[in-house]
């Protein structure tokens, strides 16, 4: 419908788009909020820190593997009902986890909670495109910024605080309350459309299967690969090999002229646009992610910040955006995106080398500057680059461009994430052997260093002079270990800021679109 030369959008249209965008929130949210509450819930589980870590990796693994699917299933059995669908069946996942007392009892449900709620991210992204008209677009991009950057930023202080006022079970709870506004919204406001069973005979199912075990083999390698000492494991050295080997299987698989109906267009990245966009994602999401991971833990272990106390200094990077992503559309309008989406990198980029100097002084307080700014960034970065990314793309392809985009972040993160535990633990013993270097206890500074301290603590209450000295010695390493992980964290955001310059340099040779920012462009 055409009034005043402008497309009028449908209020049922708006509806389904407020709905789907809402579940992508609530399931990016569910992640880090589970995060956040961990501890809690292995010791009511009855679970070990080792193990605990498969209540995340089970949610992530589901999640990886369901997002490039998730166009192809949408394509079978309708939009409206595997939308609908999937968000019942997460909802009640939800619960189910809440009620949850065993430990291989939640892994089993996280898996299946992560393979619904996963399907809620590309989808909101594909009712953007498809139920939105070119003009109304920059609007809806901008919403689905919200559930990428604000949800990551406010879950921990989200989780904290649920998990210390009600218990650990009633995170999952949580996800009751957004989805009683979301289902009423999906029913309504999505139109029935006839499914095509007869696409899972004819379905690209080798292409499933290897991606399924590639990616899933791949996740697990990234999340349980640090805890075990990377290829020193023969669990971690099997599943890399089983990894590689089912993604070179289906690259070819997707590629093969032969193929008339692959599971996902791989080809989509030979659009220059889509390709460095692509590129620029990846590094997003690695940054965005890490960032997030690294800032909790380094306050938590050099200042003593509990959950709680991190998560309000996180939310300080999320605030912000509420109020600067919903102008962004206006931006967009008059700014060219590019210039808007390169400014944004280098502000993240500017705020990760405010980072790289750490010392005792620098905890919550002393961060709110740089986490300001790398809220300015990331809220510019976010609807320019989904709006580049899937300018010109058509109507049929559109499931295969979302579902490649969410899970290029998806996966950036999963590496940075890896990448940083890591690099924080190899920097800390580096930094810790070239200090131990210069604090022998042969220099004269070194003992008379330890003197001191043996005099403190004889002079309070230590009356056994050798007790007094081993107590200095052993606070002296302490010292020492402290100060090395200072310089860890510090060049971890160093790392970062390269990741980040990285995806800024790739924006760079992004061309001006050449058509509406979503199908049917030309």
């Amino acid at each position: 419908m055409i009034e005043g030369g402008a497309e009028t959008i449908p209020l049922k249209n708006k509806v389904a788009v407020a709905g789907a965008l809402l579940g992508a929130f609530m399931a990016v949210l569910n992640i880090q909020v589970v995060n956040t509450s961990l501890p809690d819930i292995q010791g009511g589980i009855g679970t070990g820190l080792d193990n605990g870590g498969w209540i995340s990796t089970a949610y992530l693994i589901g999640e990886i593997i369901v997002i490039p699917l998730s166009g192809w299933l949408a394509s079978v059995f309708s939009l409206r009902r595997y939308l609908i669908a999937n968000t019942i069946l997460f909802l009640l996942f939800s619960v189910a986890c809440g009620l949850s007392s065993t430990f291989p009892e939640m892994v089993l449900l996280r898996a299946f909670q992560g393979f619904t709620g996963g399907v809620l991210i590309p989808l909101a992204l594909v009712c953007v495109m498809i139920l939105l008209p070119p003009r109304a677009r920059p609007v809806g991009f901008a919403m689905f910024a919200l559930t990428a950057t604000f949800a990551p930023a406010i879950g921990p202080t989200i989780g904290g605080w649920i998990t210390d006022a009600y218990g650990w079970r009633y995170i999952f709870f949580l996800n009751l309350m957004p989805g009683a506004f979301m289902l009423p919204a999906l029913l309504w406001g999505l139109k029935s459309e006839p499914m095509h069973l007869e696409r899972l005979w004819h379905g690209d199912w080798f292409g499933v299967f290897t991606m399924a075990i590639g990616l899933g083999a791949l996740q697990t390698v990234l999340e349980e690969g640090n805890k075990d000492d990377w290829f020193g494991s023969v669990f971690i050295t099997r599943l890399s090999i089983i990894s590689a080997i089912t993604l070179i299987l289906f690259l070819f698989q997707e590629l093969r002229p032969g193929n008339k109906a692959p599971l996902v267009n791989l080809r989509l990245f030979t659009a220059w646009n889509f390709g460095f966009s692509s590129i620029s994602n990846f590094m997003l999401g690695f940054v965005l992610y890490s960032a997030v991971y690294l800032i909790p833990i380094y306050l938590a272990e050099a200042h003593g910040y509990s959950a709680q106390q991190s998560g309000l200094v996180m939310a300080w990077i999320g605030l912000p955006q509420l109020l600067i992503i919903p102008c962004m559309p206006w931006l967009m309008q008059r700014i060219d995106p590019r210039r808007l989406l390169s400014f944004g990198f280098l502000l993240f980029f500017i705020s990760l080398l405010m980072n790289l100097r750490l010392g005792p002084n620098d905890s919550g307080p002393q961060l709110l500057i740089p986490n300001l700014i790398r809220a300015v960034g990331q809220a510019m970065v976010f609807p320019p680059i989904t709006m580049i990314a899937t300018a010109g793309i058509s109507a049929a392809d559109a499931g295969s461009a979302s579902a490649l985009f969410n899970m290029l972040r998806n996966l950036g993160g999963a590496v940075g994430i890896a990448m940083v535990e890591t690099f924080v633990t190899n920097r800390e013993k580096f930094h810790s052997f070239i200090i131990n270097q210069h604090v022998s206890l042969l220099e004269p500074a070194t003992r008379t260093r330890i003197d001191a301290m043996q005099h403190y603590f004889q002079a309070h209450g230590m009356s056994d002079p050798d007790d007094a000295r081993r107590q200095a010695i052993i606070l002296l390493g302490k010292t020492i270990r402290q100060q090395a992980n200072y310089f860890a964290y510090g060049d971890a955001f160093g790392l970062l800021a390269l990741g980040m310059l990285i995806a800024l340099a790739a924006s760079l040779f992004i061309r001006r679109p050449s058509g509406p920012a979503a199908p049917g462009g030309h």
